[in-house]
Order: structure tokens, then C-alpha cells, then sequence
């Protein structure tokens, strides 16, 4: 009888450690969508506002017409990754993205009027906080999946993520291109 008792009671504690397990497990794959939609918010907004950065340039920029189709295309691209939910292909796109801002903001500084204009003034610096936020909760993003893949790879809690089907997420990583700084000289001689 006494032996019944303690495996009775040894396998209640085991349930009980299961559901703490499963519900930490849950925290985690939640704090990670969390963390996705704060992204996906910023995405939207700047790709809402680069169409107003790109009409404003055009009405000084008429010989860049390149570096603004390219900013218009990697805009495309984020859009379509981020409807998508593809994080490899998003840290592509906004690699490109990132690139052709710095380069659109580097050769506005060869159009004065450009770079006194309001609008465009408003427009960069509204764009530019966005990248910072975006950077930000791109670090807390990377965080909350590294939390969470770590524990689906733990034991004990890989044993639960295993049985109820927890899975690990990719990090948000950006090419190396975006990564590099910007020969302002070779865009002005450009």
C-alpha cells in the first residue's frame, strides 16, 4: 500500500512539473508572436511612409531615378516577406531596404532644396526613429527566440515541447551588405 502512495504521489508531482513545463513553454512561444507584431507594426508604418519620402524626392531628384526604383523595390520586398512571415527572407529584404535609404539620404545631400524642403525633412527624420525602433525590437525579437529555442532544446522541457508539438523560431539576421557602411564619396562621384 505505502508503495502505491508513493508512486501515486511521485507521479502527481511529475504532472505538476509537466504543467509548469508546458505553461512556461506557452509564455515563451507568445512573448515571441508579442515581439513579432511590435516588428510587423513598424514595418507597416514605414512602408506606409517611404511612398511620401520617394513622391517628395521625385520632385527635386529627376536624375535618381535609380536609387528611388531601388527603395521602391526593396519596399516591395519587406512588404511581401512580412505578409509572409518568411524572417529569413525579411532580413534580406531589409538589408536591401536599409541600404537604399542610406544611399537615397546620401545622395539628397546633393540636392539643397531638396534637403531644406519641410516635407522631406519630416519624412527622414519620421523614417529614420522608425529604423531605430525597428533595430530595437529587432533585438528583443532575436531575444525572445533564442529564449524560447533554448527551452524547446532543454531537457526536461524539450520532452514537453516534443509531446505538444512547441517549435523553435528563426532569428531576424541581416545581410552582410546592410552591415557595411556606405561610400558616401563613390555616391557623390556617382
Amino acid at each position: 500500500m505505502s508503495g502505491l502512495l508513493v508512486f501515486f504521489i511521485v507521479l502527481a508531482l511529475l504532472a505538476v512539473f509537466g504543467v509548469f513545463i508546458f505553461n512556461q513553454l506557452v509564455t515563451l512561444k507568445h512573448n515571441v508572436g508579442k515581439s513579432w507584431s511590435n516588428i510587423d507594426i513598424l514595418l507597416k508604418q514605414r512602408h506606409d511612409e517611404l511612398p511620401k519620402l520617394v513622391e517628395t524626392c521625385k520632385q527635386y531628384m529627376q536624375f535618381e531615378q535609380e536609387t528611388l526604383e531601388k527603395v521602391m523595390q526593396a519596399r516591395s520586398q519587406v512588404a511581401s516577406a512580412r505578409v509572409s512571415h518568411d524572417i529569413p527572407a525579411l532580413g534580406q529584404a531589409e538589408g536591401a531596404l536599409r541600404l537604399g535609404l542610406g544611399n537615397l539620404f546620401a545622395v539628397a545631400e546633393a540636392y539643397p532644396e531638396l534637403k531644406t524642403n519641410e516635407t522631406f525633412q519630416h519624412l527622414q527624420g519620421r523614417i529614420t526613429g522608425l529604423e531605430n525602433a525597428i533595430a530595437d525590437r529587432r533585438e528583443f525579437y532575436n531575444d525572445s527566440v533564442n529564449v524560447n529555442n533554448v527551452r524547446v532544446e532543454q531537457f526536461p522541457d524539450t520532452v514537453v515541447a516534443r509531446l505538444f508539438g512547441f517549435r523553435q523560431f528563426s532569428l531576424l539576421r541581416f545581410v552582410a551588405e546592410e552591415k557595411k557602411d556606405i561610400d558616401l564619396k563613390q555616391l557623390f562621384n556617382s
